[in-house]
C-alpha cells in the first residue's frame, strides 16, 4: 500500500508532500535490507570529523507561497530561521571567504571556512524534513539511527551539499547521550539552542554596551519634554511642552534657558515641535496654534512667526539645499506632508521681519507668504492619520513620513511631484489663465496627492511610531505598537528583510549608527537595546531598573559626535555608549579572563576552554577558530576543572560555586546540575569513570571527600545528589582540602590535598591501598623560612603502561610537589618514593605535568610559564634513583602560571593554558603552532602555517625571557652589578650597614612571598598573583645593585692648607705661566 496520500497540492500539507520525491520510509527500507543492524549504531568511541567554522552565510531566500507552509513551525524555529536569511542591506561575508580560498588555493575537504549543516540548511529543507520526519513516524519508525537520519537528509537537503561525515557529526551533537537514536523535537530543540548560543556569543564578541546607570539630571517639575537635539558642539537643546527652551552641555549642565511663549493670552499656548536653521541660526518652533515661530538661537529673541497653517504641525524639519535656498518641512493633524520652498532666504527672511507684529512677533500668514515668488508651498495627502514622525533625507533627495495607520504605515515621497505629468499639465493650464487665483487656491484648498509612481508606501501592521534610515546600508527600520523592529530595503516595500523581536513593550525610538553599523532602539518602558545589523541579533539590553531611568519617556536623541543616548522623561538621562578598547595587534588572548582549565576533545576535534569569568569556549583544533561560547555557566563563578564523559559528547564543569554541570557543549545546554545537599565548596578537579558497568562522575575540593555522582542517561531530574561517600573516605581520608584527582582504569584512583598527602584508591571496594607523604625538602634558601613552605600537591597522574605490570617495582605514579619537585613513586615497592628531582633550572614550582601516550617522555610547566621535557623511558623503573632523567628540551610558553599541559599524541601536539588569558598549541619538540583567538587560521597538518620560528610577543618582550649572558651569571668587577649570592654575603660580612639592609628588604621579600604561598587558599590561580618573586639568577635585582661605603667622618669647618711650605703659591704661578705671551 502506497504511503503517501493523495491531497491537493495547493494545501500547505500537499506543498510539504509533494517537496519529497518519493516516499522517504520505502527508500529507507530498501537501505535498511542492505545493511547491518549494528553499523548504524552511533559511534561513541571513535574518533569524528573535526567541526568547521562558523561563518555568516547567506540562505536560500523563500518564496511568498512558504509563508503559507511556516505556519506549522514553532515561533521560535521560525524566528531563528528568517534571522538566518541573507538580508539585501547586509554584508555577504561567504563571497569572500570562498574568494580568500581561492586565492590560497585550500583544499576543499581542509578548509576552516566550511559551514556546518546547521548553517547550510534553509527554511525550504526544513519542511522536506520535517514532512520526512512526520512520515516516518506515522509509520511507526518514532526515532532514526545514523544511517536513516544520513539517507534522510541527503535526501532532503542534497547529497552534494552535503557529506557523511558532516551528517554523522550533527548526528552525535544532536544525540549527546549516545543512545544511537533521535527524533523531531531532539533536532528542533539543538538547532533552537545553536542559534541562541550562536546570538550570546555574537554579543559577547562585539563587545559594546552602554555604560551604567545612566547619567542623571534632574529638572524642575513642569510640563513634559517633547523634542531633544544637539548643535555641532555636542550641546543639547530640549524644548518642553509649555515652550521652555533649554541648552545643555553633554555633561548635562544647563547652561541658560527661556520661556519663548508670552504670558499674556488667554489660553496656553503648546509646542508641539521644534528643529534648528543652522546656517540662518535660528529655531523654528511648531505650535498648537498652527504657527511656525522663528527665534535667534543666541538670544532666544523672537524674530518672526508663519500663521494660519492649515492643520497643527506635529512635526517640523529642515534641509539647507543650495546657497541662499531651503526646505521646510512639517507633518501635521491631517496626515498631509507641508513643504515649504524658500528661495533668497536671507532677503526674504528680513523682509517678513519687517512686518506688522501679532502678539509680538513680526507675522506673515501663509497665503500671503505662498504669494511670494521665493516661496512654492506644497502639501501632500500621505497617511490616513495624523504623521508622527516625518524627516527629509538629502542623500535620496526624498521625504519620509510615519503614521499610525496600516494602509500608509511609513511613505517614502518625493518633494515635487515630478512622475504626475497629468497634474503638471493641468497647472499649467489654470497658470495661464488666472496665475495668483490659480496659486492662491492651490495653496489653501484640498492637498494633492502623489502619483503612484511619486512615493513608495510601506504597509505595517499597527503602523510605525519611528523610524531611521540608513543610506550606508541600504536600510530602513520600523518601530511602533506591536513591539517588532522591522528592518527594510528601502525600494522593496513588499516584506520586511529582517524582524528583530525582544521589547515587551511599545517602541519609541530607533536609531542607525553607521559607524558601528548598530541599531539603538528604546521602548516606553525605558529598555535600551543594541542589536548588530549584520547578524541581526540583541548585543546588549539595559533594563530600567538597570540604567536608572524612570517615569514616563517623552523624547530620546542620539548625539553621534560622543556616542550617546539622550533620554527625557521627569530627568534627563544620558547613556554613553562603551566600546571594547582596540586590542593590541601583537597581542593575542583567548580569554578576556584567566584560563583555569582546557581539555581535547578526540570525537569533535574540539578544544574546551574555561575562565575565571565563568566562560566556555569551543575552539577547532585544526584552524584555531573559534567556534562557539557561553557564559554565566556557573552564575558568574569560576570554573575550575572540566571533562567529557567517555562519549566525547557530553562536558562536565565543575566551579567555585560547589555544582557540577553537564554540558551538550555544542549548543550551551545544561543538561544536570550535580550538588551535595548541604553547604557547596569549591570543586578543584574532576573526572569521568566507570566502575562495573555503571558510570560515575567524580569530584573532589574543598569539602575533603570524594563525591560520586551516578551517571544514567534516563534520570530525568535535572538536580542529582552524590552517592554515599566510602567508609575509608569517612574515617581515614583527607584531612586537608583535595586539589587533584587521577584514574587509572579499571580500579585505581589517586587524590591529593593541601597538606602533601596522596591517596591510591581501590574504586570497586572503595578501601585505600596506598597512602604517600610528599617530603619537604630543606635547602639553604628555605632554612629561615622552611615553617612557611607549604607542601600541597596539585597534580598526579599515572603511568599507565607501568601500573598495567604488576608486581613491578618500577615508579607508576607521577605528582607534583612543593620547593619546584617532581616526585615518582612506586604501587607496588616498600620504599614507594622512587625519584624526585627539580626540572625547573630556577626550581620554580611546578604547576602542571603531562606524559606521553607511551609514558616515554614527561612535560612538566611551572609557575612562571616554561615547559621542561625529560625523557623517562627509562628512569626510576627499579631501585631509588639520585640521577635526573635525561634533559631533551624547555621553552617558555607563556608569561604566567601554566595551569594545564596535555599531549595530544595522534598528531604530536602538546595543548598548554594559563592565567595570562591565552591558550595554545605547540609541537612536542617545542615549535609554536598559534594561540587560540588570533586572526590568521593555522593548519594543524601544515607546518608552513604556523607561528614558528616566531615566539608569542608578549613572551619576547617579557625581562624573564632575558637570554643568559656571562656577565650575569659568572664572576664580575667590583664596579659591575652583580647577583651572586655568595658575594652579597661577602659584602655583608664586611658592611655591617649593608648587612642591614638585607636583612630588612630581601629577607622580607622572601618571607613575604612565602607566607603568602602558604596562605594562600586559591591554590594554583592565587598563586599566580604574587607581585614579589625570589631572586632570578638571570637578570639583576633592586637590592643588587644597590652599594653602600662607609664614609669617614670629617670636620665641618675647613681652612685654607698653607703652601708658604712649598715655596711658592701653585695658584698663582699657574696663573702667571698662562698670562705670558
Amino acid at each position: 500500500m502506497p504511503l503517501r496520500r493523495k491531497m491537493r497540492p495547493s494545501s500547505a500539507s500537499g506543498r510539504l508532500e509533494t517537496s519529497v520525491l518519493s516516499s522517504i520510509l520505502n527508500e529507507l527500507r530498501e537501505s535498511t535490507d542492505t545493511t547491518d543492524p549494528l553499523s548504524r549504531r552511533a559511534q561513541t568511541s571513535l574518533g569524528g570529523p573535526r567541526l568547521q567554522t562558523a561563518s555568516l552565510v547567506s540562505r536560500s531566500s523563500f518564496s511568498g507561497d512558504t509563508q503559507e507552509e511556516t505556519a506549522q513551525f514553532p515561533e521560535w524555529l521560525m524566528k531563528e530561521f528568517i534571522k538566518g536569511q541573507q538580508r539585501s542591506h547586509s554584508i555577504g561575508l561567504m563571497e569572500n571567504i570562498l574568494e580568500s580560498e581561492r586565492a590560497h588555493h585550500v583544499s576543499p575537504s581542509r578548509s576552516p571556512w566550511k559551514r556546518k549543516i546547521e548553517q547550510q540548511i534553509t527554511l525550504e529543507q526544513l519542511q522536506k524534513l520535517h514532512a520526512a520526519f512526520q512520515e516516518l513516524e506515522m509509520n511507526g519508525y518514532k526515532y532514526l539511527d545514523i544511517e536513516n537520519f544520513k539517507h534522510t537528509v541527503k535526501k532532503c537537503m542534497g547529497s552534494h551539499n552535503v557529506n557523511d561525515e558532516q551528517i554523522e557529526t550533527l548526528f552525535m551533537k544532536i544525540d549527546y547521550s549516545a543512545s544511537g537514536k533521535i527524533q523531531w523535537n531532539d533536532f528542533c530543540t539543538y538547532i533552537h539552542l545553536e542559534y541562541t548560543g550562536q546570538d550570546r556569543s555574537c554579543a559577547q564578541l562585539k563587545g559594546i554596551t552602554f555604560s551604567l546607570p545612566a547619567t542623571i539630571q534632574e529638572i524642575p517639575y513642569g510640563e513634559p519634554v517633547v523634542c531633544i537635539c544637539s548643535l555641532s558642539n555636542s550641546t543639547l537643546i530640549t524644548a518642553r511642552e509649555d515652550g521652555t527652551i533649554s541648552f545643555w552641555s553633554p555633561q548635562l549642565k544647563q547652561k541658560r534657558s527661556k520661556m519663548m511663549f508670552e504670558k499674556t493670552h488667554k489660553k496656553s499656548k503648546w509646542l508641539m515641535d521644534f528643529t534648528i536653521m543652522t546656517p540662518y541660526n535660528k529655531l523654528i518652533l511648531g505650535t498648537g496654534d498652527r504657527e511656525l515661530q522663528f527665534y535667534e538661537i543666541s538670544n532666544f529673541e523672537p524674530y518672526l512667526q508663519i500663521s494660519g497653517l492649515e492643520a497643527i504641525p506635529l512635526n517640523v524639519d529642515y534641509c539647507y539645499t543650495h546657497p541662499d535656498e531651503c526646505m521646510i518641512f512639517y507633518g501635521d493633524d491631517q496626515g498631509c506632508v507641508n513643504i515649504l520652498l524658500l528661495q533668497s532666504v536671507g532677503e526674504l527672511l528680513r523682509t517678513w521681519n519687517k512686518l506688522p507684529k501679532m502678539e509680538h512677533l513680526p507675522n506673515v500668514s501663509l497665503e500671503r507668504a505662498a504669494l511670494s515668488p521665493n516661496v512654492t508651498y506644497i502639501r501632500w495627502k500621505v497617511h490616513g492619520d495624523w504623521v508622527a514622525q516625518l524627516n527629509y533625507y538629502d542623500s535620496m533627495k526624498a521625504v519620509i513620513s510615519a503614521s499610525s495607520h496600516e494602509s500608509t504605515a511609513l511613505v517614502i515621497g518625493c518633494v515635487v511631484g515630478a512622475t504626475n505629468i497629468e497634474q503638471q499639465m493641468k497647472e499649467i493650464k489654470e497658470r495661464r489663465n488666472d496665475s495668483k487665483a490659480r496659486k492662491g487656491q492651490a495653496t489653501l484648498g484640498a492637498p494633492s496627492s502623489r502619483a503612484e509612481g511619486d512615493q513608495i508606501v510601506f504597509r505595517v501592521h499597527k503602523g510605525v511610531k519611528t523610524f531611521a534610515l540608513s543610506k550606508k546600508n541600504n536600510l530602513i527600520i520600523t518601530g511602533g505598537m506591536d513591539r517588532i523592529i522591522r528592518m527594510w530595503n528601502p525600494y522593496m516595500p513588499g516584506r520586511p528583510t529582517g524582524m528583530l523581536r525582544s521589547h515587551m513593550a511599545p517602541i519609541f525610538y530607533v536609531y542607525i549608527s553607521d559607524e558601528d553599523n548598530k541599531i539603538f532602539s528604546m521602548s516606553t518602558d525605558n529598555t535600551v537595546k543594541i542589536w548588530d545589523i549584520e547578524n541581526q541579533s540583541c548585543l546588549f539590553t539595559a533594563y530600567s531598573k538597570n540604567n536608572g531611568i524612570k517615569g514616563d519617556l517623552s523624547a530620546c536623541h542620539y548625539i553621534s559626535s560622543i556616542r550617546s543616548l539622550c533620554v527625557a522623561t521627569d530627568a534627563l538621562a544620558v547613556l554613553h555608549l562603551r566600546l571594547s578598547s582596540p586590542p593590541d595587534p601583537n597581542l593575542v588572548i583567548s580569554h578576556k579572563e584567566p584560563v583555569l582549565c582546557c581539555k581535547y576533545n578526540k570525537v569533535f576535534r574540539h578544544v574546551v576552554s574555561c575562565s575565571e569569568g565563568s566562560v566556555v569556549k569551543v575552539w577547532d583544533f585544526e584552524s584555531g577558530k573559534h567556534l562557539f561560547e557561553f557564559g554565566n555557566a556557573h552564575g558568574g563563578s569560576a570554573i575550575t576543572c572540566l571533562t567529557f564523559d567517555h562519549s566525547g559528547r557530553r562536558l562536565i564543569t565543575g566551579g567555585r560555586d560547589g555544582c557540577l554541570k553537564i554540558w551538550n557543549y555544542n549548543n550551551g545546554h545544561c543538561l544536570h546540575t550535580l550538588k551535595r545537599e548541604d553547604k557547596c565548596e569549591e570543586i578543584c578537579d574532576c573526572t569521568y569513570v566507570e566502575v562495573n558497568r555503571n558510570k560515575y562522575i567524580i569530584s573532589v575540593g574543598w569539602d575533603r571527600k570524594i563525591n560520586m555522582f551516578y551517571d544514567s542517561t534516563d534520570n530525568f531530574y535535572h538536580l542529582q545528589k552524590p552517592q554515599a561517600h566510602w567508609q575509608d573516605d569517612l574515617s581515614l581520608g583527607h584531612k586537608e582540602d583535595i586539589l587533584c584527582i587521577a584514574q587509572c582504569p579499571p580500579t585505581l584512583l589517586a587524590t591529593s590535598s593541601y597538606d602533601g598527602e596522596i591517596i591510591v584508591w581501590n574504586m570497586i571496594s572503595g578501601r585505600i591501598r596506598h597512602k604517600f607523604h610528599t617530603p619537604v625538602l630543606t635547602s639553604s634558601v628555605y632554612t629561615k623560612t622552611s615553617q612557611a613552605v607549604e607542601a600541597s600537591v596539585t597534580q598526579v597522574l599515572f603511568l599507565k603502561t607501568r601500573v598495567m605490570k604488576y608486581e613491578s617495582a618500577a615508579s607508576s605514579l607521577i605528582s607534583n610537589g612543593p620547593q619546584g619537585y617532581v616526585h615518582f613513586w612506586s604501587l607496588f615497592s616498600e620504599d614507594p618514593l622512587v625519584a624526585s628531582f627539580t626540572p625547573s633550572r630556577e626550581k620554580s614550582m611546578i604547576s602542571s605535568i603531562a606524559v606521553t601516550a607511551d609514558d616515554s617522555y614527561l612535560y612538566a610547566a611551572d609557575k612562571d610559564g616554561n615547559v621542561y621535557v625529560h625523557d623517562i623511558k627509562e628512569y626510576a623503573l627499579q631501585d631509588p634513583e639520585q640521577e635526573t632523567p635525561k634533559y631533551v628540551n624547555h621553552w617558555r610558553a607563556h608569561i604566567n602560571l601554566i595551569l594545564s599541559l596535555e599531549v595530544i599524541d595522534e598528531d604530536n601536539i602538546l595543548l598548554s593554558c594559563s592565567v595570562d588569558h591565552t591558550v595554545r598549541l605547540w609541537s612536542l619538540a617545542g615549535e609554536y603552532i598559534g594561540t587560540f583567538g588570533q586572526a590568521e587560521p593555522w593548519d594543524i597538518f601544515t607546518p608552513a602555517s604556523w607561528k614558528h620560528p616566531m615566539v608569542p610577543y608578549e613572551i619576547l618582550i617579557d625581562p624573564q625571557s632575558m637570554p643568559t649572558h656571562p656577565v650575569l651569571e659568572g664572576e664580575s668587577p667590583s664596579l659591575q652589578i652583580t647577583d651572586k649570592d655568595e658575594n652579597i654575603q661577602d659584602t655583608a660580612n664586611c658592611h655591617p650597614r649593608f648587612s642591614q639592609v638585607i636583612s630588612e628588604g630581601m629577607e622580607e621579600e622572601i618571607n613575604k612571598q612565602f607566607s603568602t604561598e602558604a596562605s594562600s587558599r586559591r591554590l594554583k590561580h592565587e598563586r599566580s598573583k604574587l607581585l614579589n618573586r625570589l631572586a632570578s639568577h638571570r637578570k639583576p635585582n633592586t637590592y643588587h645593585t644597590i652599594n653602600y661605603y662607609e664614609i669617614d667622618s670629617f670636620p665641618g669647618n675647613s681652612k685654607k692648607p698653607d703652601l708658604s711650605i712649598l715655596g711658592t703659591d701653585i695658584f698663582s704661578a699657574h696663573y702667571q705661566a698662562v698670562a705670558e705671551p
